[in-house]
């Protein structure tokens, strides 16, 4: 029990103290702590300058001692009312302070490791193939992705502009996407670097990320396909990944943690027998406010374990700040789909809205949301917050 006054159903109860960066009307950008409806100030109530830099990297950088070791100091100081006089001072309702991006992006890297969402896709483009490639269930199949346009929750969606071609046409075309999608996913987030030439086995995964965040992966589909054969995802998807603004620590997620289901074997690197980190995570997508889809994280046949371990199996190093994202959430069912290009079956079967309005993909004006919670340890559920986003019109050229 804590002296807070907690609201009830809170998703940021004392199992969860997820961080983030905010800054109030000083306009000073420093580490907080989400609990109910407040923000613990750290940076004034450890006294910690690593707390006032404007990143968690800093922070994140210390490893895991350092991790465990603030979280069980603030879960005594919010439980403890010994120290209420002391700590009560540093709390800011949250209605009163602006995110920030909480971390300094590394690199990103982009997982495909739903095997539903692969599956839909495969039936879509191949539908005289089987609809998994042959290396699907061998491997967490990934892309690098572009650090410098991953942002916060909010920023605006600007529809891009590029090369299409549709199989009919006898050239391509320039200009605004017509096929802007969105991939809902979760992210994990690495604080502790590894040695260039030191892989990361999948037992040590707890030892590197630091927590998860939600992710949306926006994707222009019909640039993305004219570009990327032979190689991968480019233009299409550069353009913008937006990340939710609470960095959920990995350790809030033990109770959450599942076992996959898998029906080929493993490769011993990948092997993750008796400790798997798969999650049972319940994500829900919204249209301009309207629930479309509910993605089950707890389906996923890769887990950031196996994607960290393959990631980093060739030898490739680790920084702090390195983000790495599942890739598009998918279930069995059609109102499980993480993406509109699957809710739409590729533009063939548009999804109707309460209003009677439909959609294939997104128009300028609508806004997604994409939420998540999860078990807490306690019997209740956490949430991961939310990552947002509002599409605005390609700009003329």
């Amino acid at each position: 029990m804590s002296w807070l006054d907690l609201p009830a159903g809170t998703g940021f109860g004392l199992d969860n103290l997820p961080y983030g960066v905010f800054s109030d009307a000083s306009g000073r950008r420093r580490t907080g702590v989400a609990i109910g409806d407040s923000v613990l100030d750290l940076a004034a109530a450890t006294g910690d300058d690593v707390h006032a830099t404007g990143s968690l990297n800093a922070f994140m950088a210390r490893g895991p001692q350092a991790w465990a070791d603030l979280r069980a100091r603030l879960t005594e100081w919010l439980t403890d009312d010994a120290h209420r006089a002391r700590v009560e001072p540093h709390l800011v309702p949250r209605s009163e302070v602006t995110l920030h991006l909480p971390v300094e992006v590394a690199d990103y890297v982009d997982f495909y490791s739903s095997q539903h969402h692969a599956e839909n896709l495969g039936r879509m483009f191949r539908p005289d193939s089987e609809p998994l490639t042959p290396n699907w269930k061998h491997l967490p199949i990934g892309y690098h992705g572009r650090a410098g346009t991953v942002a916060l929750s909010g920023t605006p969606v600007v529809r891009p502009n590029g090369q299409r071609k549709a199989p009919t046409d006898d050239a391509p075309t320039f200009g605004p996407s017509q096929r802007l999608d969105i991939e809902a996913e979760v992210g994990f987030v690495v604080g502790t670097p590894s040695r260039l030439g030191t892989p990361v086995p999948v037992a040590d995964v707890a030892d590197h990320v630091f927590g998860v965040c939600l992710v949306n992966d926006w994707s222009a589909r019909d640039i993305q396909s004219w570009e990327y054969v032979p190689l991968g995802p480019f233009l299409g998807k550069s353009f913008l990944t937006s990340v939710s603004p609470w960095v959920v620590p990995l350790a809030a997620l033990e109770a959450a943690r599942v076992a996959p289901v898998r029906d080929v074997p493993l490769l011993p690197y990948l092997d993750d027998t008796g400790r798997p980190w798969g999650l049972d995570l319940t994500l829900e997508v919204r249209l301009n406010g309207e629930l479309v889809s509910c993605p089950p994280f707890g389906l996923m046949y890769w887990t950031p374990a196996q994607q960290l371990a393959h990631m980093t199996v060739n030898g490739a190093s680790l920084r702090t700040g390195d983000l790495f994202a599942s890739g598009t959430v998918s279930g069995p069912g059609r109102d499980q789909r993480g993406s509109f290009i699957e809710l739409s079956w590729g533009g063939k079967e548009p999804l109707t809205l309460s209003d009677g309005s439909t959609r294939t993909f997104l128009e300028d004006g609508d806004v997604v949301t994409i939420t998540a919670t999860a078990p807490g340890s306690h019997g209740g559920r956490i949430a991961l917050g939310e990552v947002t986003g509002r599409i605005e019109p390609a700009p003329a050229l």
